[in-house]
């Protein structure tokens, strides 16, 4: 891949990342917040509790992506960005423009998603 879509695609993924590190603070001080008030009626504890719940889900979910994001911006600093980690075959240009961090190319995603790559190559 040539320096200039390399460029494109890190500033893609560090726009990415700079927003959901955002997010994933945001969620932790809502959730600090929540446990700080000192809430009576059991109703709105409950609402509390599923409320600091779904953020702690989402905030998981978010610290994945983040994991996945630095590992593509590691490849691209390693020169292996845009190739599939499993083959080794290019990632379709199309693919990179919609899931900028991913790590494989179609076929290995459809087999990784089905459970069929081993652990040792992934």
């Amino acid at each position: 891949m040539d320096k200039r879509k390399s460029k494109t695609y890190r500033d893609k993924l560090l726009a990415r990342r700079e927003g959901l590190v955002g997010q994933v603070q945001a969620a932790e001080a809502y959730s600090r917040e929540r446990d700080a008030e000192a809430t009576q009626d059991p109703a709105d504890l409950a609402a509390n509790a599923y409320t600091k719940e779904l953020m702690v889900s989402m905030s998981a979910n978010d610290r994945q992506l983040l994991e996945s994001i630095d590992a593509a911006l590691d490849r691209i600093e390693n020169g292996k960005y845009g190739k599939c980690i499993h083959c080794g075959q290019p990632i379709q240009e199309k693919r990179l423009e919609a899931v900028p961090w991913a790590r494989h190319c179609l076929p290995c995603q459809d087999l990784n998603e089905r459970g069929l790559l081993s652990d040792g190559e992934d």
